[in-house]
């Protein structure tokens, strides 16, 4: 690296050791170094003091590296404390209102609007209303079709008999009450049942049909109102000729009726309500507007219609009704009011009061003094479907008219057949 003169010229320098204070190192070179020698000394110097230089500029550079990754780290962690905290209000959202709620977590990137993803999303995501669930997963428009299909393509059926199929299919949300959606959920549950257990039935129908006498079977067993209660032989009768005109085998009949004799469908309970028996498969549900009795306002419910009673709730996560109407010897009719559109009313014929009844704030339940109940919808359809609903719920049940239907559809099928 150096010349031997250099060398030579560090060596004499060294060998001095500390009887020459005025060396280089403090700033003078010895009188017995050449001019060149001198220079070469003090450009080694500058040298010396560049490199020092460079190496301070080195550690104050990584230090500031340092600074901007735990700057970086910490932006990191808020960003995804703030992202886990608009996910959390997302789920809120979805189970105050599916829609807006889905729509909240796409638009701020935490879901794709993806069938795949919503489904996923769906399906695994704890914490989600299961009553939100279902009345988002029956909703007809072709989004929604595609993310019903993917949902249900997420349980594997395979190997499973039917009851043990509708027992998982059902825990993953609430049916709704409205028979359309039924009629597509069941017709989704059906069609994949038949996917991952090809050959045990002929058709969806027929699996679509045994899977709604399921059902009903379970509530005719287990709904204390039900009296008049089917036994095996019942069961057997009223699916006979549903295997596209056969009859499906007495062993797997008497297999069902067996397995829901013995345990009930479990019905997913989002807040341990003991009603929920109650609310399983409504006539129909969803957002009104009602008029306070003594405050005329109009305030925000969320409605369920079955067992001839109405229930109205602040939220459809509510423990408790914060109303029941009794339906029995009610009339119901399209009104016109003068502050909001598209009402209904509920009235005695005989001008009687009411016997309904609604709890109080502190939470005591008292009884109603109306003789009337009005209720505003979000459209003119709405309403009607509301009033027809409520005039059909005393006599009617909307799983015989699905089956009715698809028993029908069923015979013709096997006419042009034959």
């Amino acid at each position: 690296m150096f010349s031997k003169r250099q060398n030579k010229c560090l060596s004499r320098s060294l060998g001095m050791g500390s009887q020459r204070k005025d060396s280089f190192l403090w700033g003078k070179a010895p009188s017995d170094f050449t001019p060149l020698e001198t220079k070469q000394l003090e450009t080694m110097r500058i040298h010396k003091n560049d490199i020092l230089d460079d190496i301070q500029k080195l550690r104050l550079e990584i230090e500031n590296v340092m600074s901007e990754i735990e700057n970086m780290a910490s932006d990191e962690e808020n960003k995804s404390a703030m992202r886990t905290k608009q996910f959390l209000c997302g789920k809120k959202k979805f189970n105050m209102d599916p829609k807006k709620g889905i729509r909240y977590l796409v638009d701020n990137c935490l879901l794709e609007w993806t069938p795949e993803a919503v489904a996923e999303f769906l399906y695994k995501e704890d914490g989600l209303n299961k009553t939100a669930i279902g009345n988002f997963l029956g909703e007809r428009e072709e989004m929604h079709l595609q993310i019903l299909k993917a949902f249900v393509d997420l349980h594997e059926f395979s190997d499973l008999n039917l009851v043990q199929a509708l027992r998982q299919f059902l825990w993953s949300f609430r049916l709704p009450g409205e028979a359309q959606k039924i009629d597509r959920m069941m017709e989704a549950f059906a069609t994949r049942y038949c996917n991952c257990n090809p050959g045990v039935f002929q058709s969806t129908d027929t699996c679509y049909i045994l899977s709604f006498a399921i059902i009903m079977l379970n509530t005719s067993l287990h709904n204390p109102n039900v009296k008049d209660k089917p036994n095996l032989e019942r069961f057997i009768s009223m699916n006979r000729g549903i295997n596209n005109g056969g009859d499906l085998p007495s062993e797997l009949l008497t297999k069902l009726y067996e397995s829901i004799h013995n345990e009930p469908f479990k019905i997913p309970e989002d807040d341990g309500n003991d009603l929920t028996h109650t609310f399983f498969n409504p006539d129909r549900e969803g957002w009104l507007l009602k008029e306070g009795g003594r405050v005329k306002t109009w305030k925000r419910r969320w409605f369920i219609l079955t067992d001839s009673c109405l229930y109205y709730f602040q939220y459809t996560a509510d423990k408790e009704p914060k109303g029941i109407i009794p339906l029995e010897n009610l009339g119901v009719q399209e009104v016109d009011d003068p502050h909001k559109q598209f009402c209904l009313e509920l009235f005695s014929p005989q001008g009687k009061k009411i016997k309904a009844c609604k709890t109080e704030t502190d939470g005591k339940v008292v009884m109603g003094k109306h003789q009337s109940y009005r209720i505003s919808a979000a459209t003119a359809e709405e309403r009607d479907e509301w009033i027809k609903s409520i005039r059909a719920s005393i006599t009617k049940d909307p799983f015989y008219d699905l089956v009715s239907a698809r028993k029908r559809k069923l015979a013709s099928n096997v006419e042009t057949l034959d």
